[in-house]
């Protein structure tokens, strides 16, 4: 584990003083703007929340300006199709399901799960089909979510796939977020793992002095490690409920270790003194527009529960009211950060410390550039 020390000046890539040389940009980004890089589609990445996408319904769902139509058919699997008609291209989300079949609004084309079109209603016989219907996309139901594959198809079976036993132990209960936030997703990974920011949420979690205990940095991940110090103030009562000391009623310090490992992002709180984490948090933050200025952040926090069996029940409303004061703190951060990058046409961060620095080569060297089409839309 690197030990931290403070920067004043942001130093050529490997040539940071007392630190490790960051990550070689491997793909050959490096010198571009990160808020010019699009997220690697060659991964699996939430789109809906799975209650959302109803049996014999359609859902319209996005990435990077791709637009989906999920639907889940009778037999309750669900299927993700491009979101347009091979024959109008009248969006197919706004289509019927029947059976597992899902059929187009305006002229009644039928498509399978595959994307291959099953019928034409009044295609008279003797003429030929049409030879290719709609692209379909690998597509995962798991924690709650709905998760598709939008790169190479042929890549999805080996692609890795988040693993959150936590998810559904009996010892924990689960708070699934999922929110628009108009930002390029990479002030997202910024925002939570610098928690140099806490003066931010000072009317929610009162005084905190987070400590870097130090950080590693690899070729896909950055892993910082931090001990939150109460320093005073007054805290919200959420704050106390998810974890039992530290942030909360004690006054005692809590470890908070935070991981960017690509494309996804956790963190994991473990007060001072206890052996498991009070709570786990999973997030992805998958781009909504072509030009990667808005994203969609999906979390799943999941929370330890206390030794009194039904406290949790009780606890939630507290627990969910404060989770959501400082993610709209953050929201309106990272919000502001885009707009200014929005104005200047180009990133004037000042950057000083080492991690953040860090993590923006993984981001970049791990990302893809934004196409022609998402370059014009900026001009």
């Amino acid at each position: 584990m690197t030990e931290a020390r403070p920067g004043t000046d942001r130093h050529p890539v490997g040539a940071t003083p007392g630190l490790p040389p960051r990550p070689v940009n491997v793909r050959g980004h490096a010198g571009t703007d990160l808020r010019r890089i699009g997220i690697d589609p060659d991964f699996w990445y939430p789109v809906a929340v799975a209650r959302k996408v109803a049996r014999g319904r359609t859902f319209a769902a996005v990435f990077a300006g791709e637009r989906i139509a999920l639907y889940r058919g009778r037999s309750g699997r669900v299927y993700a199709l491009e979101d347009r008609c091979a024959h109008r291209q009248v969006p197919l989300s706004m289509g019927v399901v029947e059976g597992d079949v899902l059929r187009c609004c305006y002229h009644a084309w039928a498509y399978r799960g595959n994307g291959h079109i099953s019928q034409i209603p009044y295609l008279p016989k003797g003429c030929e089909r049409p030879p290719r219907g709609v692209r379909s996309y690998p597509v995962r139901e798991a924690y709650g979510l709905v998760f598709v594959f939008p790169g190479d198809p042929a890549k999805a079976e080996a692609a890795p796939f988040p693993v959150l036993p936590q998810y559904d132990a009996a010892s924990h209960r689960t708070m699934t977020f999922s929110r628009t936030v108009r930002c390029h997703y990479s002030f997202m990974h910024e925002n939570l793992l610098d928690m140099n920011h806490q003066f931010l949420h000072r009317g929610v979690l009162g005084r905190i002095q987070p400590e870097l205990l130090g950080y590693e940095s690899g070729p896909r991940s950055v892993e910082a490690r931090y001990l939150f110090v109460p320093a005073g103030g007054r805290k919200d009562r959420g704050a106390g409920l998810l974890s039992a000391e530290g942030i909360g009623g004690r006054e005692k310090p809590d470890v908070v270790t935070i991981r960017t490992e690509y494309p996804y992002q956790t963190l994991q709180d473990v007060p001072e003194g206890a052996d498991l984490p009070a709570f786990s948090l999973w997030a992805a933050y998958v781009p909504e527009d072509a030009e990667q200025r808005t994203c969609h952040a999906y979390g799943l926090l999941m929370i330890a529960k206390p030794p009194v069996p039904g406290v949790i029940h009780l606890a939630w409303p507290l627990i969910r009211r404060f989770t959501e004061r400082v993610f709209a703190q953050d929201r309106t951060a990272v919000e502001a950060e885009q707009r200014a990058w929005d104005e200047q046409g180009e990133d004037r961060n000042h950057e000083v410390f080492p991690l953040i620095l860090d993590v923006r080569d993984v981001l970049r060297s791990n990302g893809v550039p934004l196409g022609p089409e998402a370059v014009r839309a900026e001009a």
